[in-house]
C-alpha cells in the first residue's frame, strides 16, 4: 500500500514564492489523487495475477506508471523545497554542474529555459546519468512515458499548471523565477552524493 507523506514543512512555510492555498491543493488532492491511482493499478494488477487474467493488462499498466511517476515526481518536488534555501548548490553537487553543464548560472538558465518551454503539462529534472557518468537536464511532458531511461533525479521542477495557477495564473516564468528561492541545495547535494 503507498501512501501520501506529511510535507516536510508547514503549508504556509514557502510564502510568499508557493502560496499556502496552492501548496494544499497541491499535495492534499493532486499528489493524493496519484497515490490512490498508484494503488487502484497495484490492486488489479495483483488481481490479475491471481485470476490469471491479463485481459487488462496493458490499461493497468499504463496506470501503474502514470500514478507511479506523479507520485515519484511529487514526493522529490516537496523534498525538493525548503523555506531554509541557500543561494546555490553545495560541493559536490556544485562542482559536477561546474563539469557539466558550465557553471551555475549557465546550468540555471538552461534549467529555467527548458522549464518555461515544457509544451503543457509537465516536468523539468536534473539528474544524474549512472551510464553516461553525467548530469542531464530532462523535459518531461508526459511523465509516464517521456523519460532518459536510468536516470535518477536530483532537482525536480513541476510545471503543471496546478503547480502554480492559484498564484501565477498563466504566468509560468514568474513561478519559475520565484521558485529558485525554495530550493533546496542540501537535498541535491544528499541525492547526488547518493546517485553518484
Amino acid at each position: 500500500m503507498y501512501v501520501l507523506h506529511g510535507l516536510p514543512y508547514a503549508y504556509n512555510a514557502l510564502e510568499p514564492y508557493y502560496d499556502e492555498e496552492t501548496l494544499h491543493i497541491h499535495h492534499s488532492i493532486h499528489h493524493k489523487s496519484y497515490v490512490d491511482g498508484l494503488n487502484n493499478a497495484a490492486n488489479k494488477l495483483t488481481e490479475a495475477r491471481k485470476k490469471g487474467d491479463f485481459t487488462l493488462i496493458k490499461h493497468w499498466e499504463r496506470e501503474l506508471a502514470f500514478n507511479g511517476s506523479g507520485h515519484i515526481l511529487h514526493s522529490l518536488f516537496w523534498e525538493n523545497m525548503t523555506p531554509d534555501a541557500l543561494d546555490k548548490p553545495l560541493d559536490a553537487s556544485s562542482e559536477q554542474i561546474e563539469v557539466d553543464l558550465g557553471g551555475f548560472e549557465c546550468f540555471k538558465k538552461q534549467f529555467s529555459t527548458a522549464a518555461i518551454t515544457v509544451e503543457g503539462s509537465g516536468w523539468v529534472v536534473l539528474g544524474w546519468s549512472p551510464f553516461l557518468k553525467k548530469l542531464k537536464i530532462i523535459q518531461i511532458e508526459k511523465h509516464q512515458n517521456h523519460t532518459l531511461m536510468g536516470i535518477i533525479p536530483l532537482l525536480v521542477l513541476d510545471v503543471w499548471e496546478h503547480a502554480y495557477y492559484l498564484k501565477y495564473q498563466n504566468k509560468r516564468v514568474d513561478f519559475i523565477n520565484n521558485w529558485w528561492n525554495i530550493v533546496n541545495w542540501e537535498m541535491v547535494n544528499e541525492r547526488f552524493l547518493a546517485a553518484k
